[in-house]
């Protein structure tokens, strides 16, 4: 499962008991990205916080497949099989199109997206790109590509922010050894109208 102890849902007390509480899926299942804080609730939480607002907050403009998709991308040229078969599975789930979403995992695969998407949704994909295999050399006119493209600067941001959070949960899978034993896929706090709504249906 993980490299480090982790602590089961059976086996958790007071804090940390009532954050599992708050994200737990069926049958009181935990996915194995969140057991792997369970020794510092804390990160939990903030981790948590970070992931439903980056990638389910019904404030957000471009789509969720679109998010989800820049995840499952982030997450391959990260070496991230984890992230990639639970993003993949969501991205799925929201496209509503099973032949479709195989391509793109295709693409994906083969990082040969430029045939897949239209001008605008590939450059998130070339920053997304950038961004994690070389931040050190984005400039602002990697920013003022995705402008030049009909990206507002609130949807630059969005981009941003849910690239930097799969370079940030990929880290933390592949730095501890998190397998996907015990998972159910494709499991996610969809209530994106509340924040505060963690559980994983």
């Amino acid at each position: 499962m993980a490299w480090i102890k982790i602590i089961e849902y059976n086996e958790a007390r007071s804090s940390l008991k009532r954050i599992y509480d708050r994200v737990k899926g069926p049958d009181n299942n935990i996915d194995n990205v969140l057991l792997i804080h369970s020794l510092r609730p804390h990160s939990l939480t903030g981790h948590m916080t970070l992931y439903k607002n980056v990638l389910h907050n019904s404030a957000n403009l471009l789509p969720k497949w679109y998010l989800e998709a820049l995840g499952v991308y982030v997450s391959k040229l990260n070496f991230c099989d984890y992230c990639v078969e639970h993003h993949f599975t969501g991205f799925k789930r929201e496209l509503k199109d099973d032949a479709q979403a195989e391509l793109f995992l295709k693409a994906v695969q083969e990082d040969d997206l430029i045939h897949f998407f239209d001008p605008k949704m590939y450059q998130g994909f070339r920053y997304a790109k950038k961004l994690t295999k070389k931040p050190g050399k984005i400039k602002k006119k990697d920013v003022e590509k995705l402008r030049g493209k009909d990206f507002s600067d609130g949807e630059i941001l969005e981009i941003n922010q849910v690239v930097s959070y799969f370079n940030y949960v990929n880290r933390t899978v592949v730095g501890l050894g998190v397998d996907l034993k015990g998972d159910i896929l494709g499991l996610s706090p969809n209530d994106s109208e509340d924040p505060n709504q963690w559980n994983h249906k």
